[in-house]
């Protein structure tokens, strides 16, 4: 056995227990049947599946998607068939990827947020709910996550429907995501993933309107990846829970970043669209990295960023 072949990876959230920290972002990884035929999904930590609502959605108007400088902005607005139809049609195909399953969801209240979680607790084959309180591609999607008061509650009403480990999705939109991500947990969050997409708006100056069909959206890919790693820093300093980074995740090198920033485990999103085996690639490049510290699992390095 080779040093990397006995690098451990493991790692444990809440009640679940993850081989590896490697997972996908909600939104850029569809329903995970997609990437199927590229690698063997069972391989990867944990998959992440697009946001789920009560009612079906739409999706905002097109365009939709719009490549800038170092990144993705997007304003696709959370289209998905609604939580009856997709219990009813895409669960049963989901319980078949081999990986453990978050489910992410999203209310329209914070009455919904309960109302998701129960439903969602009831069925068989999920084992974590990730709670999207920053989309801002939708109405209102924001305000989980800019008050401390609000996403308290919301944790609360859906700890209250659940013994599933939840994930706080928490937004970079606000002044200070600290006390944002000491709320949640005080709520009853197991774990905070960090970040949502940035805010921005693209111009099309010669015809004087917004790219975007919604004209603003969600700024994502490696150029936030710096902003994602100060604040998951921040966010390892202050609150006790394992922090899951998300923001500019491409390679194995983009990941050691994050875990010696302070994160337990990763979310591969943007680079999902143009390397559809970022997230495996990256996974295989993990032990090399880890022993090269002289360390021997992932539990070794995390945090372990010296700063000045």
């Amino acid at each position: 056995m080779t040093a990397t072949q006995a690098v451990d990876l493991s790692l444990r959230i809440g009640s679940l227990e993850l081989q590896n920290p490697v997972g996908t972002a909600s939104g850029t990884y569809g329903k995970g049947l997609e990437f199927q035929p590229f690698y063997e999904v069972a391989r990867l930590g944990y998959v992440v599946v697009k946001t789920i609502t009560t009612e079906a959605r739409a999706g905002n108007p097109p365009p939709r998607l719009c490549e800038i400088p170092g990144g993705l902005m997007n304003s696709i607005g959370l289209p998905n068939p609604g939580v009856d139809a997709y219990i009813e049609t895409v669960l049963p195909k989901l319980r078949t990827l081999g990986a453990p399953l978050v489910i992410n969801i999203a209310g329209h209240d914070i009455a919904d947020f309960a109302i998701l979680a129960r439903r969602f607790a009831a069925e068989e084959g999920i084992d974590a709910l990730e709670l999207n309180m920053s989309c801002p591609n939708v109405s209102g999607g924001l305000d989980y996550s800019t008050d401390p008061k609000v996403a308290k509650e919301v944790l609360v009403r859906a700890r209250a429907e659940t013994d599933l480990p939840l994930i706080a999705k928490l937004s970079p939109n606000v002044t200070d995501i600290r006390p944002i991500a000491e709320a949640a947990v005080a709520g009853g969050a197991d774990a905070i993933s960090a970040i949502n997409t940035i805010v921005g708006m693209p111009v099309d100056w010669r015809k004087r309107r917004p790219i975007l069909g919604r004209g603003f959206g969600g700024i994502s890919g490696p150029c936030i990846k710096p902003v994602a790693l100060r604040m998951v820093r921040m966010l390892y300093e202050t609150v006790d829970v394992p922090i899951i980074g998300i923001g500019g995740i491409e390679t194995a090198d983009d990941a050691m970043e994050f875990f010696v920033a302070g994160a337990s485990a990763i979310q591969v999103g943007t680079a999902n669209y143009y390397r559809p085996t970022a997230a495996i690639e990256l996974l295989e490049g993990l032990p090399e990295r880890i022993a090269s510290l002289g360390a021997t699992s992932l539990q070794e390095v995390i945090g372990t960023l010296e700063m000045p």
